[in-house]
């Protein structure tokens, strides 16, 4: 019996093993010096972004980095996969004799296919194994395999339930704070509702749908490299609207009350704290301000030419940077390692939202002038 060979395969399936339970099954954050999964993505997301940043179009760089999340999902199972019927070759090496219809001799090579064979159970019976420990190792793969091919059948589709309620909301944005969203179209939307009831609903479900993306985050991190079904919509980015907009609401804006722009900031930065950490996002201590004094004179003005006013006074700032220094830090670094731009805090030119663009508007519009000036033509002709 090789020993050697042994070990290794027993070490490779447990670690394989142990990191597909904690990926798939454990629904909470595992740290520890070495994972299997954190490996592999740290080796496959630092090309994979490093080579979008040279992309100039953003569309095209959005579109490049979008198969990162589904095709990494992919070759992840495929790593594991591998991994385990590498290992149970190596155990079958060391298990003993094994005969093979044609009577050739058995190598290294013949028994990773037997354990490919094995483990996807085809069953061809080709090369059969001998020893009581060879039989009772194929019975154990063969078991393995069929879990875990039931285990990758019901992991895709928590992935993608997970995506699909996190977009939900963030498509939902759109028309509540533009396209793509700031705090100041947040505001200026629903600050100035007759009932302030409004704008707290839609702070209350911010609060959900961070709790919701802090936990699906922690339990499946792959859904962090899956990018928004529009190029200026993000999880970050709507994360970081909604923290700059509470963060103005608790700093001081006259009519509208703090409670719950408390609670949804805290429950926002809670998120963006943590996946921070899940995401191994490095602290930059040159970060770039985002509200810089006249950028911050320009938001003030357009909320009070509207008629939400700002307080007027050196607390109301020292609040606001205080707020902004719980958070910004973490967003940049998360900006930075995943590649998804954060928002303005107020959009430099007015835009349409995306409910609002379409392919055929300049078609329909030009018809529909044509039709009006046809119209207008028969009504002359009448008179």
């Amino acid at each position: 019996m090789n020993t050697f060979a042994a070990i290794c395969g027993i070490v490779i399936i447990l670690l394989v093993l142990a990191d597909a339970f904690e990926t798939v099954v454990l629904p909470r954050r595992v740290t520890r010096h070495f994972r299997l999964t954190a490996w592999f993505y740290r080796r496959a997301w630092r090309p994979w972004a490093a080579f979008s940043r040279r992309i100039k179009t953003d569309a095209r760089r959005e579109a490049f980095l979008g198969y990162f999340g589904p095709l990494s999902l992919i070759l992840l199972l495929v790593l594991w996969a591998v991994s385990l019927i590498f290992g149970f070759a190596l155990l079958q090496f060391s298990a003993g004799k094994h005969v093979r219809l044609s009577g050739e001799p058995i190598t290294f090579g013949l028994l990773l296919y037997h354990s490919g064979e094995t483990f996807f159970t085809l069953g061809y019976g080709d090369i059969t194994p001998e020893s009581p420990f060879a039989r009772l190792l194929a019975v154990t793969e063969a078991g393995t395999g069929f879990g875990f091919l039931a285990i990758v059948i019901g992991y895709l589709p928590t992935i993608y339930s997970g995506f699909s309620r996190r977009e939900i909301e963030i498509s939902r944005l759109d028309a509540r704070a533009g396209s793509p969203p700031t705090a100041a179209e947040l505001l200026l939307r629903f600050g100035l509702c007759p009932q302030q009831s409004v704008l707290d609903q839609i702070f209350r479900d911010w609060e959900r749908w961070s709790a919701e993306v802090l936990e699906s985050h922690l339990s499946y991190g792959v859904l962090g490299y899956f990018r928004s079904q529009h190029n200026n919509q993000s999880w970050l980015g709507a994360l970081t609207t909604i923290l700059d907009a509470t963060a103005l609401v608790m700093a001081g804006i006259e009519n509208i009350k703090d409670e719950q722009a408390s609670l949804t900031f805290a429950m926002a930065r809670h998120a963006v704290v943590d996946l921070a950490q899940v995401y191994r996002a490095q602290y930059n201590p040159h970060y770039p301000d985002r509200l810089p004094d006249a950028e911050y004179a320009r938001l003030r003005k357009l909320l009070a030419d509207e008629g939400l006013k700002i307080q007027d006074s050196p607390e109301h700032l020292e609040k606001l940077a205080h707020l902004r220094s719980l958070y910004e830090a973490y967003a940049y670094g998360l900006s930075d390692r995943l590649v998804m731009m954060l928002p303005l805090w107020v959009n430099a030119a007015k835009r349409k939202d995306n409910w609002e663009a379409g392919p055929w508007d300049r078609l329909i519009q030009a018809r529909g002038l044509g039709e009006h000036a046809q119209a207008v033509q028969r009504v002359d002709d009448h008179f």
